[in-house]
């Protein structure tokens, strides 16, 4: 013990006492910002009885301070975590956002989008041919892969620009089609089907991925190859395409882009060369049939860019109420952007195509037909919200357009100089307005005129209104819409020039005027159609396979029913289209088509394994239904052979395994079955014998 002095000890315990109601002080005083953060990153607080900063830093011993140690004074307070912005755009509601994933197609012409499906439902999973899951489905080659064109006359594609592919549309991948995604976790769905022997194999994948990197911007790859080795000869068939997309959908801006690829390689056989080896012959083997071409072959490609953007300017200051500038007064300021180059390439000889063809323009022995054609087009847009998105008047859209074609083929003066093709540029202004009503009434109209150059006063006018009621809560819909468009014929159907067909063709404008209205109950399973087309000037392809103009006007009128019902587990889903054209040579449309799914869907497993068992149907009239020409891609108006009074009916085993969706399916199940073997729905081309078919889907989320 060190000896201490009276004055001394006072001083001592004085100084002691200070320095306990310093620390009784700094306990009840409150913790400032940067001490909490350090309490909550360390879990004790520096500054606090029986803590030494440094040793707590540095591991220094107890009671021993390291004066090499760096100043603690300064302030080490970690910045807080960086908040993650939720969805805010104006394109979805609420309901919608709370979705775990969704998707949407974008308009190139406006600020808008549209939702769709992410397809994951067993119902109609057992139609795996894209063209015949169009309402009452299509006529088509026979096989997958092939040319194709819808029943219903109101669905058929009607190119102006590149015709040829007009034929393979329900293939195609266009910026119109692609599905953008928003998913809270990494979503991919994987296809495959298949059937046949190895020698004939008909298989379709499809492949899709999509990822958000956050709340307001993703990306998504699809991609997808379908085709056929071929059941008759010569009958392959390879389509192939790929889809890359990348979007943002912020509370103000918005951009939308991606590239595509299309391509389809077909082996073209040209039909059969006597009908009578299906209907009155029985062939074991359809591979011993004679066909009309024997080495035809057409390949075609497309490369597409496009970007769509816009900003959003709000005409108030916005509050942190306003989650989206979906609920205020907004001006849209946008461009869109886009470059598509199409390729096809025709080839044969003479040798193997006999007198398929008449003419052999260019070479008497071998065609190697080549034709290019390009798209060069751009937008600029303004879109006004002038209160609400979703009132009365939502947006009211203004663009102004331009379009520059670039035409290649090979002329006769490419002999005596270089051949730089045709240009063509258009220019166009078009606009829009749409409302709605809450959730009882919505409305629109379209409107697009080209100003001058090519195309010039072309105009289409468009609109629809659609009245809901609602009984229970469930809706009943009332829709009208009312279409005119007057437009001129497409580049290819005016001027061509190839081994086996040339033409110089001066057409006037076409005019369709179409009205239309449907009646839908979905809780009934019910929707009625009616419409009415008016054509004039129809420009068509006549029997001899080269496009021609009708003088006067066509009238195509139909009625449409859909009545799905529904007793215990069996499903009875109906389909029934009539149709009646006053100039079947001009427009040929069976009188009646119909498409009958008739199953029984049950539980295996409750929320584990559903499945469905069931058999579908299609048929339609007799009449004179398309030909098809390999060396144009076109289907040509025949007048050699009705078609038709023949049912096709498969029989399908569909299954829901939690996320996997399984199907296998007799094809063609009633062949040979009533007498009748008739089975042609184009000219010369017979649907596939009985084949058995497999298929699997399956989705993650991971």
């Amino acid at each position: 013990m060190f000896p201490v002095s009276r004055r001394h000890g006072w001083t001592w315990l004085f100084g002691t006492v200070l320095v306990l109601c310093g620390l009784a002080v700094q306990a009840q005083r409150p913790m400032t910002s940067n001490q909490y953060n350090q309490l909550n990153q360390y879990g004790t607080m520096p500054g606090l009885p029986g803590q030494n900063q440094n040793q707590m830093q540095y591991g220094g011993i107890a009671g021993v301070q390291d004066n090499n140690a760096t100043d603690q004074s300064a302030d080490t307070t970690t910045k807080p975590p960086k908040i993650r912005k939720p969805l805010e755009s104006y394109f979805f509601n609420d309901s919608i956002r709370e979705r775990q994933s969704f998707a949407w197609t974008v308009n190139l012409l406006q600020n808008d989008i549209a939702i769709v499906d992410v397809d994951t439902a067993l119902n109609g999973f057992q139609n795996d041919y894209p063209y015949l899951q169009n309402n009452v489905g299509s006529a088509y080659l026979g096989n997958m892969g092939a040319a194709s064109v819808p029943l219903d006359f109101s669905l058929r594609p009607q190119y102006i620009d590149f015709t040829f592919a007009q034929a393979y549309d329900t293939y195609l991948m266009t910026p119109e089609r692609v599905r953008f995604f928003n998913v809270k976790k990494p979503f991919t769905h994987l296809s495959y089907f298949y059937s046949g022997q190895t020698k004939r194999l008909e298989e379709g994948f499809w492949a899709t991925h999509a990822q958000n990197v956050s709340p307001s911007t993703g990306f998504n790859v699809d991609y997808r190859s379908r085709g056929t080795r071929g059941m008759y000869i010569h009958q392959g068939t390879r389509d192939r395409n790929l889809s890359a997309a990348f979007s943002h959908t912020g509370k103000k801006y918005s951009v939308h882009a991606g590239y595509i690829f299309n391509m389809g390689d077909i082996k073209e056989n040209g039909g059969i060369v006597r009908d009578k080896d299906i209907t009155d012959t029985i062939f074991e083997m359809p591979e011993l049939i004679e066909v009309r071409l024997q080495d035809a072959r057409n390949v075609f490609k497309n490369n597409t860019f496009y970007v769509v953007q816009s900003y959003g300017i709000p005409l108030r200051r916005l509050t942190d109420e306003d989650f989206s500038i979906a609920q205020n007064s907004s001006v849209f300021v946008g461009h869109a952007f886009q470059y598509s180059r199409f390729y096809k390439n025709y080839t044969d000889t003479k040798a193997q195509s006999g007198d398929y063809y008449e003419h052999w323009y260019i070479s008497p022995t071998a065609t190697y037909d080549s034709i290019f054609e390009s798209l060069l087009s751009n937008r600029v847009f303004i879109q006004l919200q002038p209160w609400d998105r979703n009132g009365p008047v939502g947006v009211i859209n203004a663009g102004l357009g331009n379009d520059h074609h670039h035409y290649y083929q090979f002329r006769l003066d490419d002999y005596l100089g270089e051949n730089k093709g045709t240009n063509r540029n258009g220019t166009y202004v078009y606009g829009s307005v749409e409302g709605k009503f809450r959730r009882y009434f919505d409305w629109n109209a379209h409107i697009r005129y080209h100003l001058f150059g090519y195309r010039s006063q072309d105009l289409y006018l468009g609109g629809s209104l659609t009245f809901n009621v609602f009984v229970r809560g469930r809706p009943m819909t009332l829709k009208g819409s009312f279409m005119h468009e007057s437009r001129t014929p497409g580049y290819w159907t005016e001027t061509y020039f190839s081994n086996h067909f040339a033409w110089n063709n001066s057409f006037s404008k076409e005019t369709e005027t179409r009205i239309s209205a449907t009646f839908s109950v979905p809780f009934w399973g019910l929707e009625l159609g009616a419409r009415q087309s008016l054509l004039t000037d129809k420009v068509y392809y006549g029997p001899d396979a080269v496009p021609v103009q009708r003088d006067g006007a066509v009238t195509v009128s139909g009625l449409y029913l859909k009545k799905d019902f529904r007793l215990g587990g069996f499903h009875l889903n109906h389909r029934v289209l009539y149709q009646y054209s006053s100039a079947q040579e001009a427009v040929p449309v069976p009188m009646l088509s119909a498409y009958l799914s008739y199953y029984f869907e049950f539980n295996v497993v409750r929320d584990v394994l559903r499945l469905q068992i069931g058999l579908d149907g299609r048929y339609n009239t007799k009449y004179y239904a398309f030909g098809y020409n390999p060396a144009t891609m076109q289907f040509y108006n025949q007048r050699e052979k009705e078609l038709g009074n023949y049912p096709m009916i498969d029989a399908f085993v569909a299954a829901k395994w939690k996320r996997m969706r399984i199907l296998a399916k007799f094809q063609h199940l009633n062949e040979d079955l009533f007498g009748s073997r008739d089975y042609f729905t184009v000219l010369h081309y017979p649907q596939n014998k009985r084949m058995f078919k497999l298929g699997f889907s399956w989705s993650f989320y991971d």
